[in-house]
């Protein structure tokens, strides 16, 4: 199962109850999703909570955010495709979260982390593509530079880190 953590702001948008907790035996199956504004447009920022791996779905319409975890499979997919992850990776990961539960977020730190990936998408806003809904540019900028999360210790970036993980969890080569 993965769980899809909602933060306070995005659980406020969709007008929603808090949900619960979740019970994720760790962080690998977790993501943090968030409401931003990105020119202008509510926008969907997904970061992943031990490697802040990070995607973003601008301009989302309204329907879409009905099928918050339709989205968000979407968006996973397109950034991990554009991020050069192999196929059978990316289906074996999306295949051991077919089921998704919507929870709280996953803690401070993997939400401090959050937070951070969102300064670092409003500083590559040049990468902003506005005809699109999938930002490859703008993923890849933000998981290629150093940052913390809150799985490993010291800097790094966020595409390694999943790399790693993805690698770990479904080996493959890295390239």
């Amino acid at each position: 199962m993965m769980e899809l953590g909602l933060t306070f702001p995005l659980q406020r948008f969709l007008r929603r109850q808090p949900p619960p907790y979740g019970d994720a035996a760790g962080l690998g199956r977790c993501w943090d999703l968030h409401v931003i504004s990105l020119g202008g447009q509510h926008s969907l920022l997904a970061v992943h909570s031990l490697t802040r791996y990070a995607f973003v779905r601008f301009q989302v319409p309204p329907l879409l955010w009905a099928d918050l975890a339709g989205l968000f499979r979407e968006g996973l997919q397109e950034s991990f495709t554009a991020a050069g992850f192999p196929t059978s990776a990316i289906d074996a990961y999306l295949r051991q979260g077919e089921e998704i539960a919507l929870t709280r977020t996953h803690g401070r730190r993997p939400v401090a982390f959050l937070n951070r990936a969102w300064e670092d998408v409003l500083a590559l806003d040049l990468c902003l593509d506005p005809d699109r809904q999938a930002q490859p540019l703008l993923d890849h900028a933000v998981n290629h530079r150093p940052c913390r999360c809150a799985g490993e210790d010291g800097l790094g970036t966020a595409a390694e880190r999943m790399g790693r993980f993805l690698a770990d969890k479904f080996p493959f080569e890295m390239q």
